[in-house]
């Protein structure tokens, strides 16, 4: 069965969207070597071109991964002007990010293994395998 192309609305130019998973674990890999301020996490997000969100979703996110015990925050009155909240990876969090790692790798080969399979076959090796019209 065909399908016809979409048409109208459908067709609007469509962006990747920031998926809680992956934002939780951007945060966490952020945090894997230095503490940051969450101002200065949603600018490195940004910088490293994840797709557009809304700096308010970055500070939930932290919130949330407080809550579960994978990211940790003090207040930081260091520098001059108000306190700002500090953000550092747990163990926990560093276990949990550790475990993400490994199944966007996964993730990642199987999906270039996809990808290969995509290619059209030689027309040698076509002619090789079984089931080629002889």
């Amino acid at each position: 069965m065909d399908q016809e192309p979409l048409t109208g609305p459908e067709t609007r130019e469509m962006k990747p969207r920031l998926h809680g998973e992956m934002l939780s674990t951007s945060l966490l890999a952020f945090l894997k070597n230095w503490n940051a301020y969450g101002y200065e996490l949603a600018q490195r997000l940004a910088h490293a071109g994840m797709p557009e969100f809304d700096s308010g979703t970055v500070y939930r996110t932290l919130r949330q991964l407080e809550k579960s015990g994978l990211v940790s925050s003090f207040w930081d009155t260091s520098e001059s002007g108000p306190a700002r909240r500090m953000y550092s990876l747990t163990a926990a969090g560093d276990i949990f990010l550790s475990g993400w790692v490994e199944v966007l790798q996964n993730y990642q080969s199987m999906l270039q293994k996809a990808l290969t399979n995509l290619a059209p076959p030689d027309d040698d090796a076509a002619a090789q395998s079984p089931g080629a019209a002889s």
